[in-house]
């Protein structure tokens, strides 16, 4: 595949001073991530008078933010159907509700913030691409309304295939994600408000004040938000709830017309569609993260699937993010652990993150001013969900497959034959190397034990990174952390 950027079309050419990293302050509220949770969060808690800091590991809105399709919508593929089985119609309407007021949250404040972000707002559908798939489609219409979306049901779909039928949802938004939250940012910033850029945060206590450590010093503050994706601190053992997916996107120029609506099909594979200026964006292929999968394949299936619906003229962009899914597939939002704390979560917005995002930010807001929140009971992370016991027993009897299974694999005796832009694991006595050529042929060697709880990493040839199976963290050829849980690099050896 021939790409001209092998990156995201909401990274490309978004270059810009990094803002003042921190060195010993005190806040009000400290957020450690600086994507749109983090963000709206921070804009909604200075509106209420809060000296808040953001603490961004790279840049504002470099992560899962910045690597999406880029759609706001409560209308989400067949979640509405997910959530009634897990856990009743009541919930479904909940998220339904939540999902809405972000919709038009993110609205408000991109007209409130004067954001220039491409703010459109559009029909978003989810589609039977053939008969098999109606019925989901069907379902998800009777879940969807019962939650009290006005969706509809039509086989009008804006896509240059025939489809069985879809759900529609009007009034949704396409933007541009990486604008949007550099809008939020500058909002943040001043009168006593910080976003600091390439700091880590390395650890929190939950004393009074909470201390933050961080790569550039010790922050305090009265609150803190973990707003970084993926919980970083394990004390509330988020890694035993949440369940990491890889996804895919392609953005191609083609000839013709554009579809105007946001598509996603209702079976699999998953095939999600819409187009930014001359551009189709399609996305999808999820797999478990760190799996081993043929990363470089799933790109080509999307750019076969477009090839097959458009004139395409050229791939433009491809890109990739990964996303933390809940065991009972409701959002994670609100304080880190059941017993009284200071520290706050915000995670588990499956796939479904611009959306999801926001609605943290208006319920936590909420609660760390000491508001009711119709909300946040619903989406505790301290939640009990029986229903929800065989998947969490899976999720964690997979992280133990992968723990014991990784160290059993067999690795190669020499590193002679590996060729540029390719890894291979190495035999190290009792332990594993992985061990990297770079183009010009030099040699990069870490310990394959991932940092966050010690299972092996594998390595990703599409994004040159050494992924870990069992909790999502990903690292750099050279062992630096790119992803979290984990806050430390991968340990380097000799090759």
């Amino acid at each position: 595949m021939t790409t001209s950027a092998a990156g995201s079309l909401w990274l490309d050419g978004r270059a810009r001073a990094a803002l003042s990293p921190p060195v010993d302050v005190h806040v009000d509220v400290a957020i450690i991530g600086g994507g749109i949770a983090g963000l709206t969060t921070a804009v909604l808690l200075k509106r209420d008078g809060a000296r808040v800091l953001v603490i961004e590991a790279g840049r504002v809105g470099h992560g899962v933010t910045g690597c999406n399709t880029a759609k706001v919508t409560a209308l989400q593929g067949t979640v509405y159907t997910t959530i009634r089985r897990a856990h009743g119609p009541e919930a479904a309407a909940v998220y339904a509700q939540a999902s809405a007021a972000a919709v038009d949250r993110v609205a408000g404040l991109a007209r409130e913030q004067d954001i220039d972000c491409d703010l459109e707002r559009r029909d978003a559908f989810t589609y039977a691409a053939d008969a098999g798939e109606l019925g989901a489609v069907e379902e998800e219409f009777d879940a969807a309304r019962t939650a009290g979306l006005p969706v509809e049901l039509t086989d009008a779909v804006d896509l240059p295939f025939p489809v069985a039928g879809a759900v529609r949802l009007r009034g949704q938004i396409a933007f541009h994600p990486v604008r949007y939250v550099q809008g939020l940012a500058e909002a943040v910033a001043g009168d006593g408000s910080l976003v600091a850029e390439g700091v880590r945060a390395l650890s929190v206590s939950d004393a009074a004040p909470c201390r933050i450590r961080t790569t550039n010093g010790t922050v305090t503050a009265d609150r803190v938000v973990v707003a970084s994706h993926y919980p970083f601190l394990d004390r509330g053992l988020f890694f035993t709830r949440l369940e990491v997916q890889r996804s895919y996107c392609v953005a191609v120029r083609v000839r013709g017309p554009l579809p105007s609506g946001m598509s996603i099909s209702a079976g699999s594979p998953t095939r999600s569609i819409r187009s930014y200026g001359d551009l189709v964006i399609v996305g999808g292929e999820g797999h478990a993260a760190g799996s081993g999968a043929a990363d470089e394949e799933r790109f080509r299936r999307l750019e076969a699937f477009a090839r097959a619906q458009w004139d395409v003229e050229a791939v433009t962009h491809r890109w990739s993010a990964q996303d933390p899914i809940p065991h009972d597939h409701l959002p994670l939002i609100g304080p880190y652990t059941p017993l009284p704390s200071r520290i706050h979560v915000a995670t588990g917005f499956m796939k479904w993150g611009l959306t999801g995002g926001t609605l943290a930010g208006m319920v936590l807001a909420d609660v760390i001013a000491g508001r009711d929140n119709p909300w946040a009971a619903r989406f505790s992370p301290n939640r009990l969900s029986p229903r929800s016991t065989p998947q969490l027993a899976r999720l964690n009897a997979k992280a133990g497959i992968h723990f014991v299974g990784d160290r059993l694999r067999p690795g190669i005796g020499a590193t002679d034959d590996i060729p540029p832009g390719e890894a291979r694991e190495v035999r190290d006595g009792l332990g594993k190397t992985g061990v990297y050529r770079d183009e010009d042929g030099e040699l990069h060697a870490v310990s394959l034990r991932c940092t966050h709880l010690g299972c092996l990493v594998r390595f990703n040839r599409a994004e040159r990174s050494w992924d870990c199976p069992c909790h999502g963290s990903r690292f750099d050829v050279d062992g630096s952390v790119l992803e979290g849980p984990a806050v430390d690099p991968l340990e380097r050896r000799e090759a």
